[in-house]
Parts: structure tokens; C-alpha cells; sequence
């Protein structure tokens, strides 16, 4: 990196959790992890894509041989957009002037030049992964850490997967993560408001655990709620077992959020429904038919109901018989509160005792980085279950 941590921390708000570009602290802090940046099923072999992470831009192709590779953004001859070349092998070539790279990053071709330079010339690649059906790539310094397990993703079930693009920062939607008690008033108010104004209101529980944090609601009876527990994992996914009326099984299902810049971040979904048979066969059949429709894309991107919405167009309860309501739901109020939240501006209260804990495990954290100590290292393959006694869990 241009600037050690020091530097960093000597120019950086130790709570500026937002800002993520190249230089920031938080960005560094984002870029010690594994980060999943694709879909595996949108990146065929043969394929060059660009994508841009943390105010970064990248190239992302599939050779051949099926293997995915991650490159710099332009070629280091006259700064063509690398993706816009073709994929031979499991190298790539500009379109340009015909520069080939492997998929290290390093020039193995000049075919204008009489007297090639190639070992001279290396862009930089990055470590990527597939895994649950995602492309992850590690685009820290030095050597990454082991990619993280998810076991209760892994049982024998059906993988589904899409991606969200949100007009918002990623810290908009870490701290919804940590925020069960929204569920009630965002997604089931016009059935339970009557029973908060009322004064029966849920308890809450968090805690810091070694994969993050764990969030525990209690519901009192008759009113309507997730699943108790929600985990949390360090620094940006969330995990929870859903019940789905659309999918008639239960999914155990992850998010993370990754930011595309400061003011938009990608919304990446794992889900492991656990069906099998004949029913799993169902359900691909129709996903498939979904996405041969152009069904999948209108799912994935609640944007333009949301935008509708905030923009005074139309009202949310014109979406109520839609079938991703909750997405949109999710869009007006972590969009509504604007494109990046000030947080010095929050008053927070007892509802927000997962915001605040999630928000001093993060300063502890960059602080650590700021003085070259060791940081946590979380460990989710230790989160052991998604439920608690069999509690139905939400309708999706």
C-alpha cells in the first residue's frame, strides 16, 4: 500500500467506518478479508468483466480451463480497459495492441514489439476463490488469510445466489444487520404496530462472539417476529435461517455487504434450502425459468420501487403484493437515511444495542490496525446453529 497503517491512522477518524477507498483506514481494514465480488453463474469461460470494489476498478475473467482470475483494471501499456480484450486460454490479451497476461498479472506477450520487454512488465493480480456458488477475491496486501467455512451453507440443499446493487453505503446496512427490532415496524408494522403503541415491546440481547455477534429477541406472545437469533459475522455478512413461503422450505442464508464506493455497495446472497428430491428439482426448474423470463433480474434489484418510494411516486403499500416487498422495504429505509449515513448525528437508544456494540468492535478493531497489532480473527465456521428450539422463523 502507498501508506503504512500509521500514516493511515495519523489522517484517519478511528470510528470513520464509511470511507473504504484506496487510503482509508477502514478501507485496509475491509481489504484483510475475503470479499465476494460475483456471481459464478454470470462469469462464463471465455468471459472478461470489469467490476469495481472499495472505489477500485478490476478485471475479472474465466479462462478455459474454468479457473476465474482477478487483474488490475488497465493494461500497462497505454491503459486500455482490460476487459474490453479477449480471453485465450486461461490468459488475457488487450484488444489494443494485443498485450497477453496470465492471470498473475504478468506480460507473457508483445507481438508489435520487435524485441519484446514482457518480464519487464506486471500488473498486479489478486487471490480469488469460488465458493457457495461466489466469486471471492482477497485484495489486501501480502499473503491472505484461509478463506472462510460456512457449514450450515454447506448441507445437502439447493445453492441459490443473486446480487443487489444499493444506492447507499455498506454501513448502512451492517448496522440494519444488528438492528432485529426494525423487523417488526419495516416489514410487519400494519399487523403489529397497534401492539408497540401499546407498550409490549421485544427484549434484546447482544453479544460479541468469536465469529462476530450474536443478537437474541424475545417476542412478546402475539407479536410478529424473526427468527430470535441472528448472527453476525466480522467485519460484513449476516446469517439467518429464513422460512420461505415462495420456496416452501427453509433456507439457511447469509449476506454480505461489499461496497462498490461510498455511496453504493453490493448486496451478495447465499442461500442453502434444504430440499431435496424431487422438490429440490422443482425449484431449479423454476429458477431457471425465472431467469430465462427476465424474472431473476426484477428480483434482485429493488431499486427502482425504492427509488419510486422515496421519490413521493408511490407509496410503499403499492408494493405489498410484491414478491420481493422486503427487498424494497430494505431499500426505502436503509436508502431513506441517505446515501452515507453521518453517524455523529444518530441518538441512539435501547433498541440500538447491537448498532452500538457493532460500532465499538469496529473501532476497536481499526484501532488495533492503526498500530500494527494483530486483529481479531473471526471464525464462522464455529456458528454451530441459526435457530433456537425450533422457533418458526419469518415468511419470506
Amino acid at each position: 500500500m502507498a501508506q503504512t497503517v500509521q500514516e493511515l491512522s495519523d489522517a484517519t477518524d478511528l470510528k470513520d467506518f464509511v470511507h473504504t477507498g484506496p487510503g482509508t483506514l477502514a478501507g485496509a481494514y475491509m481489504r484483510s478479508f475475503w470479499q465476494p465480488i460475483h456471481l459464478s453463474q454470470h462469469l462464463p469461460a471465455g468471459r472478461a468483466v470489469p467490476v469495481r470494489i472499495m472505489s477500485e476498478d478490476f478485471t475479472l475473467y474465466r479462462g478455459a480451463s474454468g479457473t476465474p482470475h482477478l487483474l488490475a483494471f488497465r493494461c500497462a501499456h497505454r491503459g486500455t480497459q482490460l476487459s474490453t480484450g479477449w480471453v485465450e486460454g486461461d490468459d488475457l490479451r488487450c484488444f489494443y495492441h494485443g498485450w497477453k497476461y496470465n492471470g498473475s498479472g504478468q506480460c507473457i506477450e508483445q507481438p508489435a514489439e520487435p524485441e519484446p520487454f514482457c518480464q519487464r512488465i506486471r500488473i498486479k493480480g489478486y487471490p480469488v476463490q469460488e465458493y457457495l456458488g461466489l466469486i471471492f477475491a482477497f485484495l489486501g496486501e501480502g499473503e491472505p488469510p484461509a478463506m472462510p467455512r460456512y457449514p450450515v451453507l454447506e448441507q445437502d440443499g439447493v445453492v441459490d445466489n443473486r446480487i443487489q446493487t444499493l444506492a447507499c453505503n455498506y454501513f448502512n446496512r451492517l448496522d440494519n444487520s444488528m438492528d432485529p427490532i426494525h423487523v417488526a415496524f419495516v416489514h410487519y408494522f400494519r399487523r403489529v404496530g397497534s401492539q408497540f403503541r401499546s407498550g409490549r415491546m421485544p427484549s434484546l440481547e447482544a453479544e460479541e462472539t468469536d465469529w462476530g455477534f450474536t443478537t437474541m429477541t424475545q417476542w412478546p406472545e402475539g407479536l410478529e417476529g424473526e427468527n430470535p437469533l441472528h448472527h453476525y459475522v466480522m467485519p460484513n455478512a449476516f446469517l439467518i435461517r429464513i422460512e420461505s413461503n415462495e420456496d416452501r422450505g427453509v433456507r439457511e442464508h447469509c449476506s454480505w455487504r461489499v461496497p462498490v464506493d461510498d455511496e453504493h455497495h453490493l448486496s451478495v446472497n447465499a442461500s442453502c434450502l434444504l430440499i431435496s428430491g424431487e422438490q429440490a428439482e422443482a425449484f431449479r426448474t423454476h429458477r431457471q425459468t425465472q431467469r430465462s423470463q427476465g424474472m431473476d433480474a426484477s428480483r434482485s434489484d429493488p431499486a427502482q420501487k425504492g427509488e419510486a418510494v422515496l421519490a413521493g411516486e408511490m407509496a410503499l403499500d403499492d408494493a405489498e403484493n410484491d414478491w420481493n416487498l422486503y427487498d424494497v422495504q430494505d431499500y426505502v429505509a436503509q436508502v431513506g437515511q441517505g446515501r452515507v449515513v453521518q453517524q455523529a448525528n444518530d441518538h441512539l437508544g435501547y433498541v440500538d444495542l447491537g448498532v452500538s456494540l457493532l460500532r465499538k468492535v469496529w473501532a476497536r478493531e481499526l484501532a488495533k490496525l492503526s498500530k500494527n497489532e494483530p486483529i481479531k480473527v473471526w471464525q464462522p465456521e464455529l456458528i454451530a446453529s441459526t435457530v433456537v428450539g425450533g422457533r418458526a422463523t419469518r415468511k419470506g
